[in-house]
């Protein structure tokens, strides 16, 4: 994950309103990481949009691999040249 922080080539203005004391708890665990309360409010909501997306595509991997998953159950393709000729060499080994 890359580390976003104030200094960013591009930045942009982003304005909350929160209530005194949790300015208070975000300045102590602020100073607890050894930073700004600036740096620890990018880092902080940045890894929580990353975790947030990251649950999302494996929630949408899985979906369509289920699907994928479904349709070659349904429509399994051919067997192709070498899997006929692993299938001929299986069964002389097992037959023999």
């Amino acid at each position: 994950m890359p580390n976003v922080s104030a200094d960013s080539r591009r930045t942009e203005r982003l304005e909350a309103r929160i209530p005194a004391e949790l300015k208070d708890v975000f300045v102590r665990a602020a100073a607890l990481r050894g930073q700004s309360l600036t740096d620890f409010i990018v880092s902080t909501v940045a890894e929580a949009a990353h975790q947030v997306l990251r649950d999302q595509d494996i929630l949408d991997l899985t979906r369509r691999d289920q699907i994928a998953f479904a349709e070659a159950l349904a429509h399994p393709p051919a067997p192709s040249a070498k899997l006929r000729s692993a299938a001929r060499s299986y069964k002389k080994r097992v037959d023999a």
